[in-house]
């Protein structure tokens, strides 16, 4: 009997009580998709090392990159940072680039690999392109709004449509793509919302959240079958 796929969680930083935590959604979907998740924590020592005991690895979303790190500035919307666990993450991405680990990226996922990179952010999306789309729920829900695959991306043809309708909760997005990185969705008001890599075919990188939906919406879901498959 083939062994079940061992999927690297990104947990968060400890909390105020000194807790690691992870969003249980992120788990029952890579359940539902035949991975055994296994929670990765920041500030893993022996980090290369530690990546041979997986298959893929999802890396899940949080707060805010800290600005400096993609030339940024200060914003009063960028209340909580995390620079611990940024500095694992920008080596974990680094490594899963590299050796061509299946990935897949959720919101800070997206962002944290795109500034890993060299790409930058958005500081805050209402700022530029307004409320027309609204990226953000009332006190960190989330809503709904349309996605918009590219032609001819790895995306569309994995969901085979045109546009998909996708659960959001952000203040930020990738402003400039890093070198490498080619963009694979847009919400209709221009906002980036999904990256692909020209060399690494087994990576989703997606500014929404579909762990948010994917118990009901099959598409999202969809995204951590193929991502549980690659790593068959």
């Amino acid at each position: 009997m083939p062994r079940t796929p061992r999927i690297g969680m990104a947990t968060y930083g400890p909390n105020a009580a000194g807790d690691l935590t992870l969003g249980v959604r992120y788990v029952e979907c890579v359940r539902r998709a035949g991975g055994t998740p296994l929670l990765l924590p920041p500030g893993e020592p022996q980090l290369e090392e530690s990546l041979a005991g997986f298959d893929g690895v999802v890396l899940c979303g949080g707060p805010d990159v800290e600005p400096g790190r993609y030339g940024g500035r200060a914003h009063p919307a960028i209340v909580e940072l995390d620079p611990a666990r940024d500095a694992s993450e920008f080596e974990l991405a680094r490594l899963l680039v590299e050796q061509r680990i299946p990935t897949l990226c959720i919101c800070r996922g997206l962002q944290l690999l795109n500034v890993a990179f060299g790409g930058t952010l958005v500081e805050h999306l209402p700022d530029e392109v307004g409320t027309r789309v609204p990226h953000d729920g009332v006190g960190g829900a989330y809503v709904l709004h349309e996605v918009r695959l590219e032609p001819g991306s790895r995306l569309a043809a994995l969901l085979e449509r045109a546009s998909i309708t996708s659960a959001s909760s952000h203040h930020q997005a990738v402003r400039a793509p890093a070198p490498g990185f080619v963009v694979a969705a847009r919400a209709p008001d221009g906002t980036i919302e999904a990256l692909e890599h020209a060399q690494h075919e087994q990576l989703i990188a997606v500014q929404w959240h579909p762990e948010y939906t994917a118990h009901t919406d099959a598409l999202q879901q969809r995204l951590f079958d193929e991502f549980v498959r690659w790593t068959r």
